[in-house]
């Protein structure tokens, strides 16, 4: 097999790197979502409630548990990342979770008690794109070639 699709030993594959760069984001936005000034209203933040009134960026609303999933997402990414299998798996399952995190949000009342994590509009839409971003990258980076040979 050429080096394409079977990297040398102790080589990252296409989907590591991917599980890898997307686990690092979400560690870097569970991080910035305990700094004040990156998060606005940050002496309103809750554990979990949808009364959170602190927002990353100004526009995503979070909590104390929603940094907190973020961080969990973020090691899991770091972790997954260490073989091909585990890496594509993170991005397919976690792009799923992210789908049907949408689809709650989507569902719910955003000041509704059921809104615990919480979500508002922009983190609705989010969650929706980083489930479909990370279930391209899963499928895509691994997907059979030509000879039938699984790109990892």
């Amino acid at each position: 097999m050429s080096s394409r699709t079977q990297p040398t030993t102790g080589a990252r594959t296409p989907v590591q790197t991917a599980a890898l760069l997307v686990g690092a984001v979400f560690l870097l936005v569970g991080i910035l979502g305990f700094i004040p000034g990156i998060t606005t209203d940050y002496d309103s933040m809750k554990f979990a409630s949808h009364d959170s009134g602190a927002e990353l960026l100004g526009i995503f609303q979070i909590s104390i548990l929603h940094n907190l999933v973020h961080l969990a997402f973020g090691v899991a990414g770091l972790a997954m990342s260490r073989s091909a299998s585990a890496a594509r798996t993170y991005l397919l399952a976690g792009g799923a979770i992210y789908l049907v995190l949408w689809l709650y949000g989507l569902i719910i009342g955003h000041d509704s008690a059921a809104n615990f994590v919480p979500l508002n509009t922009a983190d609705d839409w989010l969650h929706f794109f980083l489930g479909i971003g990370m279930i391209a990258l899963g499928a895509l980076l691994t997907r059979r070639t030509a000879t039938g040979t699984r790109r990892m």
